[in-house]
This record gives C-alpha cells, structure tokens and sequence, in this order.
C-alpha cells in the first residue's frame, strides 16, 4: 500500500483544523484555487487531502458541484455517540488484552510500546493545557488519546471505524467548548491505568462510561445552549 503524501497530510490537517476550528465554516466551498493559495501548496496535495477529509465525514463532494465543508455534525450527535460506546469499549477491552499480551511475551513488540509511550505523552500534554485553563486545545488532545487507545488494541477494523467519525465528534466538542475537561482528562489515566493491567473487561466498562458522560454532557449542552449559558465539554 502506497504511504500517504506528507504534504498531503499536513494539508488535511490544516484543513481539518480549520474546520473544527470555524475558519472554514459548513457549506464554504473548497475550491482547489482556493486552498491552494490558502495553505501555499500545489493541487495534487489537496486533491489527496479532500478524498481523506471526505473519508472523515468533514468534507462533501459532488459530481459537478465540487467539494465543500460538510453541514455541522449536531444532528448526527446521537448516532455518533452510538457507535463510538460501542467501538471504543471494544478498543479498550482489546488494548488491555493486548497489554497482558506484552507483559508475557519475552520479547514484546516494539512498535506496541511506542504507542504507548505517545498514550504518555499525550496524557501530560493535557495536564499541561489545563493548567494553563486553555481547554479548547483538549479536542484535538482527546480525540488524539482514543486513536491511540485504538491503535494499541491491534485492531486495523477498529481503528478504521474511529477514524471515520472522530474528526465529526472532534467538531461536536470544539463547537461547544465545556469544562468537563479536567475530569475527563483524569478518567483517561485510569483507563490507562486498567489497560496497562490487562484488565479488558475493567477497561471496557470504563471507558463506556467515559464515552456516556460525554454525550450526556453535549446533550446537556445543546439543550441549555438556547438559553446563551455557557457550554460545558469532554
């Protein structure tokens, strides 16, 4: 399988950001000239780019019409929530599986614990982005964290899954930043702490638990949202 352009990829992610971020607000058009002068690029990259934003959910394209920012996620909240209980209490009972996994072998894998170690980086990133009380920078933090958790549970299918919807649910989030933030970021070290004990069905529930409180918290959000109170997030 031929390796993704880097140049693509950081254009998708530029992309991607600005997106989630408002810059390129549902229903823009992205025309190649416009994005080529937007990002300094050529247009084979953001050709690359668009088919892979497209696969994520976060960009239409149409015969003839072209492509454009897809409509905000919120009416899709619900079955977003849906399959990501389900996928990513598959993802952490498969990662514990697979720690226990190393913890046996004599000569554990590698690549495995590099995952690991970036689960580690990413978790102090976040300390640190909430004790500067900047949370709108734990979106892309957490959607990071649950890719990796997929990563570490082996499973290529899983991970596609993830993958397909988290840009959308990264969206969901930084469209309504909240402040449940610092609480969720500390249920993410006791999955970790359950995962690294291979504790499959400890880490499993956990983290639908995780998964629930967070959709219970954006519900909450978006029906007090018309009051104008300020939102609070994952």
């Amino acid at each position: 399988m031929a390796r993704p352009d880097p140049i693509a990829t950081q254009v998708a992610r530029r992309i991607r950001a600005d997106i989630i971020g408002g810059g390129l607000a549902p229903g823009t058009r992205l025309t190649e000239k416009l994005l080529t002068e937007r990002y300094a690029v050529s247009r084979m990259p953001v050709r690359e780019a668009l088919r892979a934003l497209e696969a994520e959910g976060l960009v239409d394209t149409r015969p003839f019409a072209g492509s454009s920012v897809a409509a905000s996620p919120e009416e899709d909240a619900d079955d977003l929530f849906d399959v990501r209980l389900v996928v990513e209490a598959a993802t952490a009972r498969r990662a514990a599986e697979c720690a226990a996994a190393q913890l046996a072998a004599g000569e554990p894998d590698a690549r495995w614990w590099s995952v690991r170690r970036e689960v580690s980086q990413v978790l102090e990133e976040g300390d640190l982005r909430i004790a500067e009380h900047n949370f709108e920078a734990l979106a892309a933090l957490n959607m990071r964290f649950h890719a990796l958790v997929a990563d570490l549970s082996g499973s290529a299918s899983l991970r596609g899954v993830l993958h397909q919807i988290s840009g959308r649910i990264e969206w969901l989030f930084a469209a309504h930043v909240t402040h449940r933030g610092p609480s969720a970021w500390s249920e993410h070290r006791e999955i970790m702490r359950l995962i690294d004990g291979g504790d499959s069905a400890g880490a499993a529930a956990l983290m639908e638990l995780h998964v629930t409180l967070a959709r219970d918290g954006y519900r909450k959000l978006v029906g007090t949202s018309n009051l104008s109170l300020t939102p609070d997030p994952e």
